[in-house]
């Protein structure tokens, strides 16, 4: 299967290279990035052993659109989309929090809930809801980013206590955030979707603040069906998620939740596929357009030159 693993690419300019659990990402000049979405795929922070074809496609195409949509709200970090699975962007200093908002309690969120605790990341919450019931508010549950292992919650007040934001900046996070998730609801709507909850992560540039990385990916959001929700609600019943979730549940009924000790269940073509055929699927519904497969023999090969590319027209641009 045609599918990019991982990119060992060198470019004119380039000064550093970070591989992340799904991104290779270049650092060119000290000023702008070249970031490749892999067709790797990972659950429970751990890699998995095979790729899944255009999974990175899926993801990149997904991320340019929104961020499209929402450059009215908040500046973001892309200067070009030379490739399916590439986006460049500028070198922005990331926050050192990511900010997660949520308007269902769902996820992470029901299970701290379920386990008793009615305050989350200093959001209390009422008593008496349901997995998956709507919030009488959205609410902001921020997270630390972990170089290695698990994010963890962090509320409000201990982020400006540790100054891992200052307050100005991170007053200006939480509008950023809301005014996103408001747009991102909204989009979804008109696909026939709910944004149950979803993160985003910024950084800042010559003092300006900047929205990074991907948006309104089933990788970083979770979507249930509209016209489905408040039926399987008053049934009881756990609802239709357009998101990652299949993969968590495929590697779970298989034994496998990241536990030490644990085996990844074998990944056979045709898992990988159904994985794939998955990813398309997402697509489509979320963006509302048909995926376009490239077709490439050689994935890696158009990767690359269409970067160069890109990079020389930055240059030439100086």
């Amino acid at each position: 299967m045609n599918t990019i693993k991982e990119t060992n690419f060198h470019f004119e300019g380039q000064t550093t290279f970070y591989r992340g659990k799904v991104r290779d990402v270049y650092t060119i000049n000290d000023k702008y990035l070249a970031m490749v979405a892999t067709d790797r795929i990972s659950a429970f922070d751990v890699v998995l052993p095979r790729a899944i074809p255009h999974k990175g496609q899926v993801l990149n195409q997904i991320a340019a659109k929104f961020l499209k949509a929402t450059e009215d709200i908040v500046p973001n970090w892309v200067i070009s989309v030379p490739d399916p699975s590439v986006t460049i962007g500028r070198l922005c200093q990331p926050f050192k929090v990511e900010m997660v908002i949520r308007g269902y309690l769902s996820g992470h969120a029901w299970r701290e809930y379920s386990a008793g605790r009615r305050q989350i990341c200093g959001e209390s919450l009422p008593d008496g809801l349901r997995e998956n019931d709507r919030l009488p508010a959205p609410i902001i549950t921020p997270t630390t980013k972990a170089a290695v292992g698990h994010d963890e919650d962090i509320s409000r007040a201990d982020i400006l206590r540790h100054g891992l934001v200052s307050e100005a900046d991170y007053v200006q996070l939480e509008r950023y955030t809301k005014a996103l998730f408001g747009r991102g609801t909204e989009l979804a709507a008109d696909r026939g979707l709910v944004l149950v909850d979803t993160k985003y992560e910024f950084g800042k540039l010559d003092g300006k603040i900047y929205l990074i990385d991907e948006i309104h990916t089933p990788d970083s959001s979770r979507y249930f069906y509209a016209d489905s929700y408040a039926q399987l609600q008053r049934e009881g019943k756990q609802q239709r998620q357009l998101s990652k979730e299949f993969v968590r549940k495929w590697l779970i009924e298989n034994g496998y939740q990241g536990k030490e000790g644990q085996k990844i269940p074998e990944m056979t073509d045709e898992i990988v596929s159904s994985i794939s055929e998955r990813y398309i699927e997402l697509f489509e519904h979320i963006t509302g357009e048909r995926f376009r497969d490239p077709g490439d023999i050689d994935i890696l090969d158009r990767v690359k030159r269409n970067i160069d590319a890109a990079l020389q027209d930055l240059g030439h641009k100086k």
